[in-house]
């Protein structure tokens, strides 16, 4: 196919690889270069695909490679610098959750792209993904207000425990984990979050005291609707009610069913376990004269869904498309910030042990 779109892969880890994978699979993409901090993995990756350059300094790979878009799985402490970077050389962006570390510097990155015309593909992952799409359908269906209950608790050690360690260098668990859910919240309600309330706790000495490894975070919206989400990592985190992904309206509940890691055998800390889901149930709130349900519950069986790299595919799939059809992103970008803004505020929260109103 003449006319590739040339890709820089930046980060080469769990995300990175995956993204990798589906530009390696995609004919419209060609990959021109692999960059991490560690030649470990981008050797190892490299290796997997049939060899791809490889690159250790991002600058460095951006001027040589010279690609038309650059896709950014790095911590998101270089997210700013490396976005920033790759649209002053006139990239189109793929950038991992969260877009920046502040709102400030995302309305930056925001400005530039409009400024420069290019794409911004934030990876908002549980958008693409057909049980989740369901699951919003379903809770938009149930009247208001909503209660959305959320979490996603991870036991992890080793590796995992390592990669976490390095992402509390630049944010909490709620803020890393909690844009997702949060995002998914005000695409159920399409309602203005009013105001945020957070508690933290630091249960680690391995991290910095001024950190904390699990937290709560319960958001008010102005039509009524209230949400919780719950984030914690590290080897001291139970895997007892670790998935919760629950939505009740007046007109009933939907719930996403998860994969027991126990009967699975899927540790809480493996990435598949983040997205997988063995059924959706649909609960109707209607009852007759005498009280009792006129309609029983809906099972829908959502085993046949994407693996991580299927999903990953999704992304890339809408990132060309993008590309291609020329698609106005200034709504995904405002979306993305607006999650952003809530989570950053549950942060203060937690940290001041006060309400942040948002509006």
């Amino acid at each position: 196919m003449e006319n590739k779109i040339r890709v820089l892969v930046a980060g080469c880890g769990n995300m990175g690889k995956s993204h990798a994978r589906a530009y390696h699979q995609m004919e419209e993409f060609e990959i021109v270069g692999l960059v991490s901090r560690g030649p470990e993995s981008r050797n190892a990756l490299s290796n997997e695909l049939g060899g791809y350059p490889t690159f250790d300094n991002y600058e460095t790979a951006l001027a040589e490679s010279k690609p038309d878009a650059v896709s950014i799985n790095t911590y998101p402490d270089t997210h700013f610098d490396y976005v920033m970077k790759a649209l002053d050389a006139d990239c189109h962006v793929f950038v991992e959750k969260p877009l920046a570390n502040t709102i400030e510097e995302c309305e930056q990155i925001k400005a530039k792209a409009i400024s420069t015309q290019k794409k911004i593909v934030i990876g908002y992952i549980l958008r693409v993904h057909p049980t989740w799409t369901t699951f919003i359908e379903h809770a938009q269906n149930l009247g208001k207000p909503l209660v959305m209950r959320m979490n996603l608790n991870q036991q992890s050690h080793g590796a995992t425990w390592h990669v976490h360690k390095n992402l509390m260098n630049s944010m909490s668990p709620i803020v890393d984990c909690g844009v997702h859910y949060v995002d998914v919240m005000c695409l159920m309600t399409k309602a203005k979050p009013i105001s945020v309330n957070a508690i933290g706790a630091r249960l680690s000495d391995e991290i910095d005291s001024a950190m904390f490894n699990y937290g709560q975070l319960q958001v008010r919206f102005d039509d009524g609707s209230v949400g919780w989400y719950e984030a914690g990592w590290g080897p001291m985190m139970s895997e007892t009610a670790y998935f919760v992904k629950d939505v009740i309206g007046p007109k009933g509940c939907v719930s996403i069913v998860d994969k027991n890691p126990d009967k699975d055998g899927v540790s809480t800390d493996n990435v598949d376990s983040h997205t997988g889901t063995n059924t959706l149930v649909l609960h109707y709130s209607k009852t007759d004269e005498e009280g009792n349900f006129v309609k029983q519950d809906e099972r829908i069986d959502t085993t046949d869904e994407p693996d991580h790299d299927g999903l990953c595919y999704l992304e890339q799939a809408y990132f060309l498309k993008a590309i291609q059809e020329d698609i106005d992103l200034t709504q995904h970008l405002d979306e993305a910030i607006n999650s952003l803004k809530i989570v950053l505020a549950a942060d203060e929260s937690a940290r001041t042990g006060k309400t942040v109103e948002l509006i």
